[in-house]
């Protein structure tokens, strides 16, 4: 199948019953497994699609089903709203994602990996579909034909090794290379999520597949280029800390003068995380549109994404992100307002009064801030 424009071409032939949330096909996870793999070997056409601004793990998972479904002897279109990040455009099979913003077509299913509903993908003409979710996002909820989520999997990369597993299937060295960096990526490094002993063990069994840890980290966190470095002390001149909370931001200007892309903003937040005495950080930087996304961590005390859900965003209790409209000044006023008071019941400690940043960047005009979820 050709790729034309930014059009994936497809229809719906799900056979599948269309089902009412929450009933996820079964009740336990063992027979939500059994029903998603017994719809893969039903069919013969899948598309396999993550949510957009692919990371690590939404990449990796994407590139191991449909090694998966290969193994399966199934046909599998993997397609992405936005480019793969360049760290991870090395990995096996990674030029098979393509890029699109609508899909219409021929396929028995589509299977969504970690995104808490269709908007999420930033795919238009996914409705009409039979549709798999499988996600481990604290904000993920029951939307799909079928519905896997496990809130205590590191990764859904780990979910996706567990249907490998339960398909019969081989972790080959290519899958087992996807998969680690799925699951060092959503852990950040295995410093943070629902790390427990068999993370570690899941880490293990895929090095032994073939997976080459160190040169995997050094993809990830040693290959930056000249300009994200560039970006990032830039952010850090824009570094703010107040107590137990500490914020950055960049401005599209100072993006454009370092040379950056927006994909190279992934990370920053870690730095203000990094912090003595931190419990959550936060990072701002502007997008097209008049846009603020913003990054949310924290060290375990604060669930970040039930901050980030409030702004129309989600993820991991510890790691979690949102986009809404408006300028810099506001998006941050408006994640400061409740932040601060989940931050100063830590210890009781009063919240401090707000640090004073421009009131209009270089490159956006003020808008009324809203609650839209714009990536």
């Amino acid at each position: 199948m050709e790729h034309i424009g930014r059009n994936v071409v497809f229809s719906s032939r799900c056979n599948a019953p269309v089902r009412e949330q929450g009933d996820a096909s079964a009740s336990a996870p063992a027979s939500r497994i059994e029903a998603i793999l017994h719809l893969l070997r039903q069919g013969e056409r899948f598309l396999v699609c993550s949510h957009s601004r692919p990371d690590g793990d939404a990449i990796g998972s994407m590139l191991a089903m449909g090694m998966l479904l290969e193994q399966l002897g199934k046909h599998a279109d993997l397609v992405t709203a936005d480019e793969i990040p360049k760290i991870h455009r090395e990995l096996p099979g990674a030029k098979q994602i393509r890029v699109a913003q609508s899909v219409y077509g021929s396929y028995d299913a589509v299977i969504l990996l970690e995104c808490d509903g269709l908007a999420r993908t930033r795919l238009s003409g996914l409705e009409p579909f039979c549709l798999i979710n499988i996600d481990h996002h604290a904000t993920g909820c029951e939307y799909a034909n079928l519905n896997w989520i496990d809130h205590n999997a590191a990764s859904v990369g780990e979910m996706v090794y567990r249907l490998v597993k339960a398909a019969g299937g081989r972790v080959t060295p290519a899958m087992a290379t996807c998969l680690y960096t799925a699951l060092l990526t959503d852990t950040g490094g295995f410093c943070y999520g629902c790390l427990q002993a068999s993370t570690f063990s899941l880490a293990e069994e895929l090095v032994a597949a073939g997976a080459d840890p160190v040169r995997i980290a050094q993809n990830v966190y040693f290959s930056a280029p000249t300009s994200r470095l560039m970006l990032l002390g830039a952010a850090l001149g824009n570094l703010h800390c107040e107590g137990r909370l500490a914020w950055l931001w960049v401005t599209s200007q100072q993006i454009l003068r370092a040379g950056a892309t927006e994909e190279e903003c992934e990370g920053i937040v870690n730095f203000a995380l990094c912090a003595a005495g931190v419990e959550a950080a936060i990072f701002l930087h502007e997008l097209p549109g008049e846009c603020i996304h913003l990054s949310l961590r924290g060290k375990g005390r604060v669930n970040v994404a039930a901050i980030a859900a409030r702004l129309g965003g989600g993820g991991h209790e510890s790691a979690a992100g949102c986009t809404v409209k408006g300028t810099l000044a506001h998006a941050l006023e408006e994640v400061l307002a409740l932040l601060r008071p989940c931050v100063a019941a830590i210890d009781s400690e009063k919240a401090a009064e707000p640090v004073e940043i421009p009131a209009k960047s270089d490159s956006l005009d003020p808008v009324e801030v809203q609650h839209n979820f714009c990536v």
